[in-house]
């Protein structure tokens, strides 16, 4: 499908969803952004749905401003992909060791290693990182005093799941290639910092009058701004070394146990959804934000993953500036975590989550394919975002 526009105060919301399908609450939110004063359009994606501060699956663009909740508190959020030379015959019937060496190798929930991981040590992370290391930790100090003394805490996180949605999955696409892939973000640091300009973005007298407070704003030229845009961009790099790390120590789990196949790995996708960039579109320079949303600009690569029983896909943009070169960043949730737990039981669990190595209990159950849209209708709706290269259906899941 293409957009579809719906008026805003001060620009159309542009929508790749049906918006009689859109929670009410959820339209409120986007038409609450459409009144900001520096907003210079909006465009929301067919994943959408309802959001702490901002609506989930929304582009927001703004010129001289930048709301600290549209990006959300998992600052960097995003997701990692490689495709291995493994294929399905390779695999042994039982999954269960290899998922138990997964979690053994990736601290999940509020787990962290015992000591600070080291990268040189880590498969293939000097590509990743690209030299900048100690670059990025010598930036540390820069951060707002009020997360400073977490230094230890960040360094022990570096290259842990965390909890909620976040996962760690291996994957067969639909010629039976082996795919590793993860979801996670800037994990606790990347939280205190946002709840931190949250916070002061609040108290600033040119968000007084806002419709809704959740959407305070720094504004350019001033020292709140530049201080949330350096903690932002360090929080941001911090997400994507989190994900760097997971996915080496992931990689040499694999090596591991796959010792005999000699196993090589192609470049690895990575892409964020809950960030800020700066672009230009029709001459103006921008801060765009995407909550839930990825760039999909013209030949970029990007991951755009379903439930934990359904897969994911593989994607490339085709650069449509009408969405701010932007596509989906999951399947959105249709239901909220307290419903799934009302609604479904374990059981409900292991039937929609069969044939796939995961956890099958209560701990998991807000986790179930059914609390998500379905995936092949997000992938749908934004045909003219993004094309599909390939289609991943995971045979272990690690969730958080």
């Amino acid at each position: 499908m293409s957009y579809v526009e719906v008026p805003g105060a001060n620009v159309p919301i542009r929508m790749w969803a049906d918006p009689a399908s859109v929670e009410d609450v959820a339209m409120r939110q986007l038409r609450n952004v459409a009144t900001l004063p520096w907003i210079k359009g909006l465009a929301v994606m067919p994943d959408v749905h309802y959001g702490k501060g901002a609506t989930v699956g929304s582009v927001i663009a703004m010129h001289g401003a930048v709301c600290p909740a549209a990006v959300g508190v998992d600052i960097g959020c995003g997701m990692s992909a490689v495709k291995t030379s493994l294929t399905a015959n390779d695999l042994p019937g039982d999954l269960s060791r290899l998922r138990s060496r997964i979690e053994q190798a990736i601290p999940v929930g509020r787990g962290m290693h015992g000591e600070p991981v080291d990268p040189a040590r880590v498969f293939g992370f000097a590509t990743a990182s690209g030299g900048r290391w100690d670059d990025f930790w010598s930036r540390f100090d820069g951060v707002a005093d009020a997360v400073k003394f977490r230094r230890e805490r960040a360094a022990l996180q570096m290259g842990t799941l965390g909890s909620g949605n976040h996962f760690v999955e291996f994957c067969l696409d639909t010629s039976d290639a082996v795919w590793l892939m993860l979801h996670s973000g800037s994990r606790n640091i990347g939280k205190e910092l946002a709840d931190h300009h949250i916070g002061e973005a609040q108290k600033l007298p040119h968000n007084q009058g806002l419709v809704d407070r959740d959407l305070a704003v720094f504004v350019s030229d001033t020292p709140q701004m530049e201080a949330y845009r350096n903690d932002l961009y360090w929080a941001q790099e911090y997400a994507k070394y989190n994900r760097a790390i997971m996915m080496g120590l992931f990689q040499e789990v694999v090596r591991r146990e796959f010792r005999r196949a000699n196993v090589t790995f192609d470049p690895v996708i990575s892409c964020h959804h809950n960030y800020v960039s700066e672009e230009r579109y029709e001459g103006m320079d921008l801060l765009v934000t995407r909550k839930g949303a990825i760039r999909a600009g013209s030949g970029d690569y990007g991951i755009i993953p379903g439930s934990m029983g359904t897969g994911s896909y593989i994607v490339k943009g085709l650069g449509n500036e009408k969405s701010f070169n932007s596509a989906s960043h999951g399947a959105g949730r249709r239901m909220s975590r307290n419903q799934a737990k009302k609604r479904f039981s374990t059981q409900d669990l292991e039937e929609q989550t069969r044939g796939v190595e995961c956890r099958k209990d209560s701990g998991v159950v807000d986790e179930i394919p059914g609390a998500y849209k379905p995936i092949e209708k997000v992938i749908e709706q934004q045909r003219d975002l993004v094309e599909v290269v390939a289609k991943l259906k995971q045979v272990v899941c690690v969730k958080g």
